[in-house]
């Protein structure tokens, strides 16, 4: 009897593939996320409009890196709201959010490795002063407002967020030319960081909060898990954006995935394609 070739690794492991695309997906979205706020908050160059459009175009770049392997989440909220709206498999949602946060993780560290000097001289001591480099604050650490204020913000600003991309990525509604759907997501997320940026600096994504607030912690920030007022603030951007993401996808679908035919021109929806397919 012949012997059977071996399986390539892809198919011996197809989530060991979906997984480093998350990984690396959400890597490069810190890479030019907190490298931009970096830049504007420590080095003095750019203003809160470079900070808006970096942190978009991290998200765009960051989709079409991971998106052909595992659909591009690379945010936990919105691989949360797949399950629950969209048929994502629940067996994935946890190694999908450990990859997200373990790329934000490895994006933030190089961040902090590349502008140590500059944080040093901006901020000796590694304080409030900068924590915004990677974390973030309610007010933007400056403004009045608080715990509640900030979570209340992470809520709305997720739904919306959620409520768009199922928008942009259900083929029954009006879909984007191809490949131009991640574009329009980080079109997406710039508009939410000029106007949703003042209360508690857009985060809307726990793995983009979490991980970078985890290196911050290990590289010589002591606060990082508080706010300007002393509170353990660490959780509003966890909390606050899965709420949010799963408040805006029930939004979509009462108010407009549920309307929609079944079929738009011979495509199904969203919610009846292949896991994969389903996914912004």
């Amino acid at each position: 009897m012949a012997r059977r070739a071996p399986l390539p690794p892809w198919r011996l492991a197809p989530i060991a593939g979906e997984l480093s695309a998350e990984f690396a997906g959400t890597m490069i979205l810190i890479l030019f996320g907190a490298g931009v706020v970096a830049q504007v908050v420590a080095g003095g160059l750019g203003d809160h409009d470079s900070i808006a459009w970096a942190w978009g175009i991290g998200v765009a770049l960051g989709v079409y890196v991971s998106a052909r392997l595992s659909g591009g989440h690379i945010n936990p909220a919105v691989t949360v709201a797949l399950a629950v709206f969209q048929g994502f498999p629940w067996r994935k949602v946890a190694p999908y959010v450990l990859a997200q946060t373990a790329g934000a993780f490895t994006g933030a560290l190089l961040v902090r490795w590349n502008y140590s000097e500059v944080l040093a001289a901006f901020d000796p001591g590694h304080t409030i002063k900068s924590q915004l480099v990677f974390s973030t604050l309610p007010g933007n650490g400056t403004l009045p407002v608080g715990l509640w204020g900030g979570f209340r913000d992470q809520v709305i600003g997720t739904a919306i967020l959620l409520f768009v991309v199922l928008a942009l990525t259900d083929l029954r509604n009006v879909p984007p030319p191809a490949g131009l759907t991640p574009v329009l997501i980080g079109l997406l997320v710039v508009a939410i960081g000029m106007a949703w940026g003042t209360d508690a600096g857009y985060a809307i994504n726990p793995a983009r909060d979490f991980g970078p607030r985890l290196a911050q912690y290990l590289t010589g920030y002591g606060g990082a898990w508080r706010d300007q007022y002393g509170g353990l603030y660490f959780w509003v951007p966890i909390v606050g954006p899965l709420l949010g993401g799963l408040v805006g996808a029930a939004l979509y679908h009462l108010l407009i995935g549920r309307h929609l035919p079944p079929q738009a021109g011979g495509a199904e929806g969203t919610d009846r394609e292949p896991e994969r397919d389903a996914t912004p």
